[in-house]
């Protein structure tokens, strides 16, 4: 199957994690796009979503899918979103699409986080992916010294500015053995809005789309 084939397969089988009349987390991303056109195509009602981005909000508004604000939810039972890396504890790198901030105060309004991704984006240790780490634009060249320090090349995404008006450093050259130690750390230098490591709010389930089909890989 091709890769836009397992997003679909695994963006559908997420429904199952999906309750009629509750309000349901969405990301964002392609595999994202696949579970919001199941979920509208389906006949699971749901009451409303919470979206972590303006793409995936115009995505369902389109479809007929009502979204709330995250001030007007206390809580989520679950927040469906992809991954750039998933590792076998259910850390993550995510930010590929420039969403992290967002993604993550969604991500940590839910009891439940359910990752949808392709085999390709399983790892052994994080890091291969380019870490996209949120900055405010002043503090960019700081922290691209901070992480050359670290062994790391951060480079600037050029003509990206992100929803919440700051720009995104994409780092090389990194491997992240220690994934919720790096967040907690990372996440204190001065300029870093998010840094790009789930492990604080990792995933507790992710379906994986392979050849032979959706595994599912659940994490204690």
């Amino acid at each position: 199957m091709t890769q836009d084939e397992l997003k679909t397969l695994v963006g559908q089988a997420a429904l199952q994690y999906v309750k009629p009349g509750s309000i349901v987390g969405v990301g964002t991303g392609s595999t994202v796009d696949k579970f919001i056109d199941a979920l509208a195509a389906s006949d699971i009602k749901v009451a409303g979503a919470v979206s972590s981005s303006v793409r995936s909000t115009e995505r369902m508004k389109a479809l007929g899918i009502p979204v709330l604000d995250a001030a007007e939810v206390q809580s989520l039972g679950v927040y469906i979103d992809g991954a750039d890396e998933i590792d076998h504890g259910g850390h993550m790198i995510k930010g590929g699409g420039a969403a992290l901030t967002r993604e993550k105060i969604v991500a940590d309004l839910a009891q439940q986080f359910v990752c949808i991704a392709d085999e390709s984006k399983l790892v052994q240790a994080l890091g291969k992916f380019p870490l996209p780490v949120e900055v405010i634009p002043m503090a960019a060249a700081q922290l691209a010294r901070r992480f050359a320090a670290q062994g790391g090349v951060a480079t600037l995404r050029a003509g990206v500015v992100t929803d919440n008006g700051c720009h995104i450093l994409d780092v090389t050259g990194l491997q992240i053995t220690d994934p919720r130690a790096f967040e907690a750390d990372v996440n204190q230098w001065p300029g870093v809005v998010t840094v790009g490591v789930f492990a604080r709010n990792r995933a507790s389930v992710c379906l994986l789309g392979t050849s032979e089909g959706v595994k599912t890989l659940s994490f204690d």
